[in-house]
């Protein structure tokens, strides 16, 4: 543990336990709590790798089964916009993109706190076209499950094949910038001393998120999440604000 911030590690865990039980992924509450620990490009490296190993714990603990209309209509719009959004985060400074990260969270939240009834209408349009900014969102910002759990959501998937199918789909966006990232140079040797505990991590977080899952209605703990979501946004504005004045 030498050398290993232990308070980012127990954040981490939180992250992820909070991300499997309501649903909207763990990176968006791990992307903006790195911000607090590590540049932004290397929470973009580290977020990719921490997935992958979270990701596939879900598939194999919520294997139910597949939705593999969904992995078609919505999975393959999020890899290639994943990748194009992986390169377009060369093009910016990792505070416009912190800045930016900050309003997607702050936005997002309020909008399903004031109206909890947005729905998508569920069609193949609009899955490909919220897989295409889920994607996006991923790549660029290092978050995009809310998006697509939103997309999701309109096909009234019985919860777990919907986690199962959002975590095969999210396996495949992480494996996929991973590469990206790595390339653009986000993934550096002295932060991979964390990898094996983010592994740990993402196993451990999504057990127990199941686990909690049996016990707390999903829709009263999605509340709960976006009251965090908001919080989180306000403080990585706030954060940014600080520093520039």
């Amino acid at each position: 543990m030498k050398d290993v911030n232990l308070t980012f590690i127990v954040l981490a865990l939180i992250a992820e336990i909070i991300g499997t039980v309501g649903g909207f992924g763990s990176s968006v509450f791990f992307v903006p709590l790195g911000n607090f620990y590590f540049d932004f490009y290397s929470v973009l490296g580290l977020t990719a790798i921490f997935h992958l190993s979270s990701n596939f714990s879900k598939i194999v603990l919520f294997k139910k089964g597949l939705d593999k209309r969904l992995l078609l209509t919505i999975g393959l719009p999020s890899v290639v916009f994943v990748i194009l959004g992986g390169f377009l985060s060369t093009m910016f400074k990792g505070e416009f993109l912190e800045v930016i990260l900050g309003l997607f969270l702050v936005g997002f939240s309020l909008l399903f706190l004031i109206n909890s009834k947005i729905a998508v209408f569920p069609n193949i349009k609009n899955a490909v076209i919220g897989g295409s900014f889920s994607g996006l969102s991923a790549g660029l910002l290092g978050t995009g499950g809310a998006i697509r759990g939103l997309t999701m959501a309109a096909f009234n998937l019985e919860k777990s094949v919907f986690i199962a199918t959002s975590a095969f789909i999210d396996f495949m966006i992480d494996f996929s910038r991973t590469f990206v990232y790595y390339k653009n140079g986000y993934i550096h040797n002295h932060d991979l001393k964390y990898v094996p505990y983010l592994f740990l991590i993402g196993i451990i977080g999504s057990f127990l998120g199941k686990k909690i899952l049996v016990y707390i209605p999903q829709n009263k703990f999605r509340r709960l999440s976006l009251f965090f979501i908001l919080v989180i946004g306000l403080v990585t504005l706030g954060k940014l604000i600080v520093q520039y004045y």
